[in-house]
């Protein structure tokens, strides 16, 4: 079954606060940022994709998924995605976190790369084993 639009906001969110997080928490000690504004900066990252992929990215989502005969799409465009979330994370980030300094482009390419790669490669695989009714239901967790 295809994901409905509130089952990929569940799995969205799921994904993000649990895979991403602790992919973050694992990654954050090891990017070149200042030690005090270290979680700080991936933690408002990893917020704003949230933020963002579910008033911004999801709605865009769903409205293209109307025009293909599926109503789905191939899982490389998902992994595509990723370039115009970046773009749109990383100029909020810069508004956001002036004051604080600017994160580096590498270093943000880094993090969000490898955490879009993590959760993607968790929804390809390892999402299916605990939930198991998850493709069944339309994506929805709860």
């Amino acid at each position: 079954m295809t994901s409905t639009y509130f089952g990929r906001v569940q799995t969205r969110l799921f994904l993000v606060f649990t895979v991403g997080l602790l992919w973050t928490l694992v990654l954050t000690p090891f990017l070149s940022l200042p030690d005090d504004d270290r979680y700080k900066v991936t933690l408002t990252t990893l917020a704003w994709v949230a933020v963002l992929g579910v008033f911004v990215w999801e709605p865009i989502w769903h409205l293209l998924q109307q025009f293909r005969w599926e109503k789905d799409w191939p899982a490389i465009y998902l992994l595509l995605q990723a370039v115009p979330e970046a773009v749109l994370v990383r100029v909020v980030l810069d508004r956001i976190l002036d004051a604080s300094g600017p994160v580096g482009v590498g270093t943000f390419a880094l993090h969000f790369a490898t955490t879009w790669l993590a959760i993607f490669l968790f929804v390809q695989g390892p999402m299916r084993v605990p939930f198991l009714r998850w493709r069944f239901r339309g994506g929805r967790i709860l």
